[in-house]
């Protein structure tokens, strides 16, 4: 028997070569145009007697906002939470907007805790890429008004994380980082003090400011005594409420935590001084590695933008440019820091970044997405390969 021929390409629903209906003036099938709703400036403002829900939350979400630009935070904290009061918990888009709000208005009263609370809160009921995102962004507003510099820091690395081609978070940390070298400064050298206009850099053996005035690396005081401040330091820190727990506190704390791993393998520094200058040294590259980032991922959007949002990118790109040559390090050491952060970039990657793809996943999913130490994020973002290159290989700063 001949075996049956099947038909060759795909087979078309008559209905498909059918003329199409007729369109009313609308664009639809005949039926009534749509007719836009159109809102005076401020509609919320006035009084309405409308028993729509919808508009009702709506204009008190509106009032809350507009308050909150106007930096009236405590009208604006009233607003929010009459909106949360009148909000259904199936609306959960709304309330998150609302109560991240509220953190927001708090966190400018001075509430920091109660700030927080909310933010942990939100974190916890996260269950997409946006959701965390935006809480990140929340929590680092926080710090920012507490001057949390190592918080600051973590949330920006779990924003690289989530966005590793958004040179903003790249900017940001770096200026963390470059807050922690002015920090450090006084915190080791106790007779040193940079005025607020001084900026620091790092050389092979001195702690460079932007005025020119160099720091000399030295130290009297014993490992054994720097060993018992830093590990009761650590003690005391880690009992303390991190909200009201000095700066300089944690970020020794901090110093001490990301640098364990390392320590433990390098054995007991012999010199106090050499030890303190590693870790300023150490800082310093990190810096000038995420700026070094951010400049390369303005370069390659450059091309796909105009008009105020190019301005802003070549201000920025100039800006970065001024302060990597503040840290005073050899062109081969410049060039080897481009190529290690630049080696991941390629213009398919920067494009999905920016297309703004959302992952809807679970919260033990999300948390998976971030790090969970500064030293994974390192690793993670070539900042360890760097430091490796620049202690073993011996690539020398001016």
């Amino acid at each position: 028997a001949e075996a049956m021929e099947l038909p060759l390409g795909c087979e078309f629903e008559d209905s498909v070569f059918a003329q199409s209906k007729e369109r009313g003036p609308g664009g639809g099938g005949g039926g009534p145009p749509y007719c836009a709703k159109r809102c005076e400036p401020r509609w919320f403002c006035k009084e309405t007697d409308s028993v729509d829900d919808t508009e009702i939350l709506t204009a008190g979400k509106f009032l809350g906002d507009l308050a909150y630009r106007e930096q009236e935070f405590e009208k604006a904290l009233c607003e929010y939470s009459s909106c949360l009061l009148l909000l259904p918990a199936s609306n959960i888009a709304m309330r998150r907007d609302v109560q991240e709000g509220q953190a927001r208005c708090l966190s400018r009263l001075g509430r920091h805790k109660e700030a927080l609370d909310i933010a942990e809160k939100l974190r916890n009921g996260a269950t997409n890429t946006d959701h965390l995102t935006t809480v990140l962004n929340l929590q680092f507003a926080i710090y920012q008004g507490l001057e949390n510099v190592e918080k600051k820091i973590m949330c920006l690395q779990q924003l690289i994380c989530l966005h590793p081609f958004n040179p903003w978070y790249w900017k940001l940390l770096a200026e963390a980082y470059m807050s922690l070298l002015q920090d450090l400064s006084p915190l080791f050298f106790p007779e040193v003090k940079l005025n607020q206009s001084e900026e620091v850099g790092v050389s092979d053996s001195n702690f460079k400011t932007s005025t020119g005035r160099e720091i000399n690396f030295q130290s009297h005081s014993s490992e054994s005594q720097k060993e018992c401040f830093w590990s009761s330091l650590a003690i005391e820190t880690k009992n303390r409420n991190p909200v009201t727990c000095s700066n300089s506190q944690i970020i020794k704390e901090f110093l001490c935590t990301s640098e364990e791993a390392e320590r433990r393998d390098e054995g007991k520094h012999t010199a106090s001084a050499s030890w303190e200058r590693n870790m300023l040294k150490k800082v310093g590259i990190k810096a000038c590695a995420s700026f070094i980032r951010a400049r390369l991922l303005l370069q390659l959007t450059q091309l796909q933008q105009s008009s105020f949002v190019l301005e802003k990118n070549i201000k920025s790109q100039k800006e970065i440019e001024d302060k990597v040559k503040r840290f005073g390090l050899k062109e081969s050491s410049l060039l080897l820091m481009t190529k290690v952060m630049g080696v991941d970039l390629l213009p398919e990657k920067i494009k999905e970044e920016f297309q703004g793809e959302v992952k809807c996943i679970g919260p033990s999913a999300l948390s998976s997405l971030v790090t969970a130490s500064a030293t994974e994020f390192e690793i993670k973002c070539n900042l360890k390969v760097l430091l490796y290159l620049f202690s073993y290989l011996q690539v020398m700063m001016e």
